[in-house]
């Protein structure tokens, strides 16, 4: 396959301003950008815009999303974007039903999707079943860009990011497991659960290690550009060094964002680094997402897709089939011995809002010429890929509204501490106002009692939910202590500076100060 590097910038152009042009559009007209692009793509894909057509590899208008570009170029960006937003005391909370419907709800999915495809379309079981695998991941491109354009509670948002992020390393390898059963004919379960867990875990532990190495590096420096280069590094230095070790390069990607933001970002960046990081990443992440969305819809042929309708149709039924049994079936059962509960608005956003992407179209293509009905195949998954994107990815958020889920809600404890704290910014303006003669007498008092009694009413809103819910007076308590050693080592260091103390004792009252951040950054009950 020969590429002109000219053709790649000049179609790198040509989508960032189709891009550009479909984000203003959409502002005005208040609908899904994600959704919008693909609309745009599949418009360049129908009137063969001359341009387009010159710019793929060997003079085709498509063939640029391949599982390379996918995996190796768009996905770890994305998935480090979203691990470094991510709370991880957030996470660990909802970690259950997220690994649950991560894990066992796709291999659930992938069996009753496999079965239903098997009966209804007379494909063969074992291809019926990797077809299951690889369209029950929920792909992390489509619904990281979805939710987070629609904006939805943090726990919900939460749930949906932490399945769309850990399901991909099951899809995989459930993937590679029944392609290679198809070509042996023969499956190995039990060496595939060990398979599972030695790649996930594996993963894991590189993505984290190596998080953790640069966050101590970032915590010697000061230099923004210095400090992003090193995550950008490490976001596609842990993804590659994953998989040469043969295991999840998705997983080592989401733990590395996970350390950056959660340990790294606080306790070694100044204030303009961490500014400067997340506008940095929210804008690769917008980058990427326009990109992807854009090449689905040029790479879906709808009008290639209508001979295969019927197998189509039945493919949507099935994955929505898969899909339903898996939520419905799982989170009930994890809701028996998990607090708090998933209530059942959630699981109904869940079971619809599992949206289907860039990932399972890589997988897809990633099949060999000679497996038994590549075509039929490639031709499902592209129909349940446009169908999910943008019937489900059009109907997600009148479906929240009509369950009275609040676009961009977040938890009461939230709102709460955030009324908390404007009330206290009306009382300092009001003092002022009162020091520079602005306010008579009767008026200060009169607003000043109005301010006082809502802050009243906050605090005993607060103390109620403290009392509710402990964690979030001890999250409040772990986040005050942080802040007050970070002072405390400020004022060590300038003691040391100004030669009160030695530089010796200095980093011994440093290091004392940071074992102490370490574990107050740690999981809760560590």
């Amino acid at each position: 396959m020969e590429i002109n590097p000219t053709a790649i910038v000049e179609l790198l152009l040509l989508l960032l301003i189709a891009a550009s042009l479909i984000a203003m559009v959409t502002r005005r007209l208040r609908i899904p950008y994600t959704i919008a692009l693909v609309f745009g793509g599949v418009m360049i894909d129908l009137f063969h815009i001359p341009l387009v057509e010159r710019m793929g590899p060997d003079g085709a208008a498509t063939g640029w999303l391949t599982p390379e570009i996918i995996f190796m170029v768009f996905l770890p960006g994305l998935l480090f974007e979203a691990g470094i937003n991510i709370n991880v005391r957030v996470l660990l909370r909802n970690l259950a039903p997220i690994l649950t419907v991560a894990i066992f709800g796709l291999v659930l999915a992938t069996l009753v999707t496999g079965y239903a495809v098997y009966w209804w379309t007379g494909l063969a079981l074992l291809p019926a079943l990797v077809f299951g695998a690889l369209i029950s991941a929920t792909d992390p491109i489509s619904v990281l860009a979805l939710f987070k354009q629609l904006g939805v509670s943090k726990r919900l948002a939460t749930i949906v990011e932490g399945e769309s992020l850990f399901n991909d390393g099951t899809a995989v390898v459930l993937f590679q497991i029944l392609v290679a059963a198809v070509a042996t004919g023969e499956i190995h379960p039990v060496e595939g659960v060990g398979r599972f867990f030695v790649v996930a875990l594996g993963g894991l532990a590189i993505g984290v290690g190596l998080g953790y190495v640069i966050s101590q590096v970032t915590a010697k420096i000061d230099d923004p550009q210095v400090e992003i280069t090193l995550t950008t590094i490490l976001a596609y230095g842990s993804f590659l060094l994953a998989e040469h070790f043969h295991v999840s390069g998705v997983i080592a990607t989401v733990g590395a964002g996970l350390m950056i933001g959660n340990f790294g970002a606080q306790v070694g960046m100044s204030s303009r680094t961490k500014i400067a990081l997340w506008s940095f990443w929210e804008y690769v992440g917008f980058v990427i997402n326009s990109l992807i969305f854009l090449l689905i819809g040029i790479e879906v042929h709808v009008l290639d897709l209508a001979q295969y309708w019927q197998p189509i149709v039945l493919a949507i039924v099935a994955t929505l089939l898969g899909r339903t049994l898996a939520v419905y079936g799982l989170t009930p059962i994890v809701n028996l011995f998990s607090k708090p509960k998933v209530p059942s608005a959630w699981q109904h956003v869940l079971t619809w809002g599992g949206i289907h992407g860039g990932v399972s179209i890589a997988l897809a293509l990633s099949l060999a010429t000679d497996f038994p009905e590549r075509g039929l195949v490639l031709a499902m998954t592209f129909g349940v890929v446009a169908f999910s994107i943008v019937v489900q990815g059009l109907t997600v958020s009148p479906l929240m509204r009509k369950l009275g889920i609040e676009m961009g809600s977040e938890d009461e404890y939230d709102r709460t501490r955030v009324r908390q704290m404007a009330t206290a910014a009306a009382r300092r303006e009001l003092a002022e106002l009162r020091e520079r003669h602005m306010l008579t007498p009767p008026v200060f008092r009169k607003l000043q009692a109005e301010i006082e009694g809502e802050q009243a009413q906050v605090e005993d809103r607060i103390k109620g939910l403290h009392q509710q819910d402990a964690h979030w007076a001890e999250e409040e308590e772990r986040v005050a202590r942080s802040q007050l050693l970070r002072a405390e080592k400020a004022a060590i260091q300038r003691a040391a500076t100004d030669g009160l103390i030695s530089l010796h004792t200095a980093e011994e009252m440093s290091s004392e100060a940071d074992d102490e951040l370490e574990r107050l950054m740690g999981p809760p009950g560590h």
